[in-house]
């Protein structure tokens, strides 16, 4: 039986009065950094991985000749990712401090998957940057090629604000004070250029694949002596849920379809986080662009069956009386009485990062939303702003170069504006392998 919606967000609410606040947690990094070994071991030593899996990680590592990524395997589930080292895919677990009940994307660093990079990221709350302490990584992630600068960007500009910056390896240089405190003097002026707020930011020093300063707290004399701070789990615990948007329109973009294969789970599989708005079985919903519409059969939240979700959640709802060739990768699942508009051209207000090519008027650039990649074309350069007051610098710039405004056409795609919901309106530019922008929708041409 259907209860209202206004029901369901009153559970809601007391259900997170009493028990744990949920956040979704983005973990990123450059390549090699550590991340995958790093939440391997925090899984593992909060008991989210059980000493069985963790030994058939181990022995099947070592038989490959690779058993420092035996931690590692508890995220990077292919063969591909196995056999090369490197995480391709989001990875979805889910993990619980005293506090707060995670659901954790682990994102893949390397630069090829930047991509895959940006649908995790556009569905985190917060987000752990990990960086190498050894002498040379650091400095190689941080350069110009480097994808932690990178990383820090891309998050930011898809809204997450509270950061945790986890200086890892230290273990490898002796734990060393100096070098711990050269990263974080390095970081923290880029960090607030990025546009973190600095009381938002935490930074931890750990060694991962030693378990030191992870789940418990330093217990190596060469930490102690000079870090009395938490360990990762313990600031993780800290962690502020967002704001939801529980009274606004569903709003769910998919990032993957399925045929389901139970009786109970049958129907099409669609997975995504909701933005805002709530969910429950026996809603109709709507798939934009397109005018099809399914019947939500079951929802799974956590992998555990439910009857309703709501904002904030990554689910996976049922569809029935739909057929999968109609539901994309990209598409937005929506009530049918309040469809997410298509737009044909939209005003963004963007960041420009720093491209190998200049933007000018007729630039043709990918853009990303959330996980959908639509080829677009910069139409106008309106104006470049000031950061700080946002008032107007210049008006119709022949090239965008660092921190500016542009409109970008692009044809028929469900895209919001800022002001009615801001999940809907984050976007991404890239060109030539590279993100060149990234920032908010103010206007859309529908």
């Amino acid at each position: 039986m259907a209860i209202s919606h206004e029901r369901i967000v009153e559970e809601f609410r007391k259900r997170e009065k009493e028990g744990k606040a949920e956040i979704s947690l983005v973990v990123v990094g450059h390549v090699d950094a550590g991340k995958s070994t790093l939440m391997g071991r925090i899984l593992h030593e909060l008991g989210t991985l059980s000493d069985r899996e963790h030994t058939a990680n181990e022995r099947a590592s070592q038989k490959i000749g690779k058993s420092s990524f035996a931690y590692a395997w508890a995220l990077d589930s292919s063969e591909e990712e196995r056999a090369r080292g490197v995480t391709i895919d989001i990875a979805q677990d889910s993990f619980s401090t005293p506090h707060r009940q995670f659901t954790l994307l682990d994102a893949p660093g390397h630069r090829d998957f930047i991509p895959n990079m940006i649908s995790g990221a556009a569905q985190a709350d917060c987000a752990l940057l990990v960086v190498d302490a050894v002498k040379g990584a650091f400095e190689a992630g941080f350069g110009p090629n480097g994808q932690t600068r990178e990383h820090a960007l891309l998050v930011r500009s898809l809204g997450v604000q509270q950061l945790i910056v986890v200086v890892n390896k230290l273990d490898a240089v002796d734990y060393d004070q100096a070098r711990f405190e050269e990263i974080v003097m390095a970081l923290k002026p880029f960090l607030v250029k990025c546009g973190f707020d600095s009381s938002k930011v935490n930074f931890v020093p750990c060694g991962a694949s030693a378990g030191e300063n992870l789940v418990r707290n330093a217990s190596r004399e060469e930490l102690k002596s000079w870090y009395k701070g938490p360990s990762v789990t313990d600031v993780l615990d800290t962690l502020e849920p967002p704001a939801r948007q529980l009274d606004a329109p569903l709003r769910m973009p998919v990032t993957n379809v399925f045929k389901g294969q139970t009786a109970v789970a049958s129907g099409v599989g669609v997975t995504g986080r909701i933005l805002s708005g709530v969910v429950q079985i026996g809603d109709r919903l709507r798939v934009v662009p397109g005018d099809e519409s399914g019947v939500v059969r079951a929802i799974e939240v956590d992998n555990e069956s439910a009857p309703w979700a709501v904002a904030g959640a990554n689910v996976t709802v049922f569809l029935a009386g739909i057929d999968q060739i109609q539901v994309n990768v990209g598409s937005v699942l929506c009530p049918p009485s309040s469809p997410v508009q298509l737009c044909t051209s939209l005003l963004a207000q963007v960041i420009v990062f720093e491209p190998n090519y200049p933007l000018v008027a007729g630039t043709s650039v990918e853009l990303f939303h959330h996980s959908a990649n639509i080829p677009a074309t910069l139409i106008e350069l309106v104006a470049t702003l000031d950061k700080a007051s946002g008032s107007t610098l210049k008006k119709k710039p022949r090239v965008l170069s660092k921190g500016s405004s542009a409109i970008v056409r692009s044809l028929g795609y469900p895209i919001e504006e800022f002001k009615s919901n801001k999940e809907m309106a984050r976007i991404l530019l890239r060109m030539g392998g590279e993100t060149v922008a990234a920032g908010i929708v103010l206007e859309v041409v529908k």
